[in-house]
């Protein structure tokens, strides 16, 4: 696959296939990945591959505490600033509102917060999650590295016909997954990735970007 098909191809699908991962492609994905740029090569990133039972055991409990209105577990780092302002803030009501739309749940819905939370806790009923993780001591910069590790992993799943969806609402139940993956050496819990084939009959979903013109500056040129 090319890799602008790969770019433009790489969206946040949120409904897969019950059908496996082939463990072969995935490994490949895995691999390749660690030729990701990261800053000293520190490879700051630790991963956790959860499939199987094990997803499903973890997908009950998480949903079972989203289904009870649980608010979740204290924040181990902030998913956004505390004030967004404009133009950030404007692009992440109309995402919020093409993504929730797209799912059925409008947002009126009195239930809606506890609707999006269980429906990521199903992780969109992907067969495979991939759980990332950083040393608590790493800093910004190597947050940024494993950012690009993880679009890095996302790209080559689409060159092996996969897609993925980046969640950080798994921050909200670090605690429960922590537990599951067997993380207990204080690491934090940066995303999970859900990874699987997109599920036929589904409407695509891509949220609008801002133009080109709008973020960046030539210099020079």
């Amino acid at each position: 696959m090319d890799v602008y098909e790969a770019v433009d191809g790489r969206r946040a699908v949120r409904a897969f296939r019950d059908e496996p991962v082939p463990q072969e492609a995935l490994e490949r994905v895995l691999t390749a990945a660690t030729r990701a740029p990261s800053s000293g090569n520190l490879q700051p990133w630790h991963v956790y591959v959860v499939a199987g039972e094990p997803l499903a055991e973890l997908k009950r409990r998480a949903t079972a505490r989203a289904l009870a209105g649980d608010p979740g577990d204290e924040r181990e780092y902030p998913m956004y600033p505390a004030e967004l302002t404009s133009p950030y803030k404007d692009r992440f009501a109309a995402a919020a509102t093409q993504r929730y739309k797209a799912l059925g749940i409008e947002r009126d819905d009195p239930d809606r917060p506890m609707k999006i939370a269980a429906l990521n806790t199903e992780a969109f009923g992907a067969p495979l999650v991939l759980f990332c993780y950083l040393d608590p001591t790493m800093g910004p910069g190597q947050w940024a590295d494993t950012g690009m590790y993880l679009q890095t992993v996302m790209l080559l799943l689409r060159a092996e016909g996969l897609h993925s969806c980046p969640q950080v609402m798994w921050t909200m139940y670090h605690k429960t997954v922590s537990q599951a993956v067997g993380a207990d050496n204080g690491h934090v819990l940066l995303c999970g990735v859900s990874v699987g084939f997109e599920k036929k009959g589904t409407p695509p979903l891509r949220t609008g970007r801002a133009d080109m013109t709008e973020t960046v500056n030539f210099i020079g040129l």
